[in-house]
This record gives C-alpha cells, sequence and structure tokens, in this order.
C-alpha cells in the first residue's frame, strides 16, 4: 500500500475526539461555528463538493464534510493559538485531491473552463444574455433564469479534480477523516515546526 504524507490544522478541541473516539471527522456545526454569517453560502458549495467527491473516494457514515489537507510541510498552516497542527501519514486511496486554485473560482460562481476555447464560447454565451460576470448568478433574485448558464457552470466544477497545475502551492488535499494510527505528530503553537517533521519526507511529486 502506498502512503502519502499531508498536514491539517485544526482547533485545538479535535485533539479529544481523536483520543475519545480514535478518529478526527469534520461535521456540518463545525463549518457554521466557523464561518458564522457567510456559513449557509459556504454550506451549499460545501454540500456539492461532498457530491463530487464522494465520486473519487466513498464517504464514510459518520462524516459530514471532507477535512482540508496541505500536500507539503511548507506551504502548510502552522500552528496558531487554540488550533493545532496534525502531519499524517496516509493511504493514498484515501486522498482526495483537487486544484485549490480553481475551488476558489466555485467559490466566487465562476465558470472552469476546459481550455482557452471554451473559455471563449463561455463569455460568448454570457454576452448573449448581457451578462458580464457570474458572481451574483445563483442569487435569488435569477431564480428561473440563466438556467442553462446555471447548469454549465455547476457541471464545469468537477473539473477542480483534475490537476493541470502540480505546484504544492496550488494542489490541496482532502479526506473523510483522520484515523488516530494515521497520526505522526501533533504540533502545538510555539512548537518548532520544521524540527518535529524533519522525519515526514515530501511525498507530493510535481
Amino acid at each position: 500500500m502506498e502512503f502519502v504524507n499531508l498536514y491539517t490544522r485544526q482547533h485545538e478541541n479535535s485533539i479529544y475526539e481523536l483520543e475519545s473516539k480514535g478518529i478526527i471527522t469534520n461535521k456540518k456545526l463545525y463549518v457554521q461555528l466557523h464561518m458564522a454569517d457567510i456559513a449557509p453560502f459556504f454550506l451549499e458549495r460545501y454540500d456539492y463538493f461532498v457530491k463530487m467527491a464522494e465520486r473519487f473516494v466513498p464517504r464514510n457514515n459518520i462524516s459530514e464534510y471532507p477535512i482540508w489537507c496541505s500536500v507539503s510541510k511548507k506551504n502548510c498552516l502552522k500552528p496558531i493559538d487554540k488550533e493545532v497542527v496534525y502531519a499524517i501519514r496516509v493511504p493514498k486511496d484515501e486522498v482526495i485531491y483537487f486544484d485549490g486554485g480553481r475551488w476558489d473560482l466555485v467559490l466566487n460562481n465562476q465558470y472552469i473552463p476546459k481550455d482557452a476555447a471554451d473559455a471563449e464560447d463561455f463569455d460568448r454565451l454570457l454576452k448573449s444574455y448581457g451578462l458580464s460576470h457570474t458572481f451574483d448568478i445563483f442569487d435569488r433574485k435569477y431564480t428561473g433564469a440563466f438556467d442553462d448558464v446555471k447548469k454549465r457552470i455547476w457541471d464545469s466544477w468537477q473539473r477542480i479534480f483534475e490537476i493541470t497545475d502540480r505546484s504544492e502551492f496550488v494542489v490541496q488535499a482532502n479526506l473523510w477523516c483522520i484515523k488516530k494510527e494515521w497520526v505522526k505528530h501533533i504540533i502545538r503553537p510555539g512548537e518548532d515546526f520544521f524540527k518535529i517533521v524533519e522525519d515526514m519526507e515530501e511525498t507530493w511529486a510535481k
């Protein structure tokens, strides 16, 4: 079995879940607490991400949302107050890789083109409706309008899983859970992150 090294920053309370249940999961409540007023928008996008992601790695019956991870120790979020970093060694077939830049397009209601020609074709479609952008196209005021444009945007979001830029600063990884046996280190605020994880090789290849 092939393993890869990943890094993820989580609230310090996740340690209690790990110790008591032997697993860390991500729940809708956690997203609601973290995102506060903008949670409804993010939850809609996360729900769609879940539908897409579980086509690649089946979701277990206890995880509501995936756990975001970095593929490189150099680029991962470091420990801060009340948050720790898990350095984990994970079976590769448990990992869902995706393009973080394209995920930003999803969060901004943007179309993800296949190529330059496809981008131009989509721009022509927008212009045919007199549209200059799609930032607010899913707002309630457009309910029942531009349905073909919306469908094309939704369908394009599947391309976040097509890795064309293999930079460690672009590629991100998702897991449905973190199992206790995967955890190599838990790094807390104030600790020497790079010293602690020096035994973990970089497994993401450009």
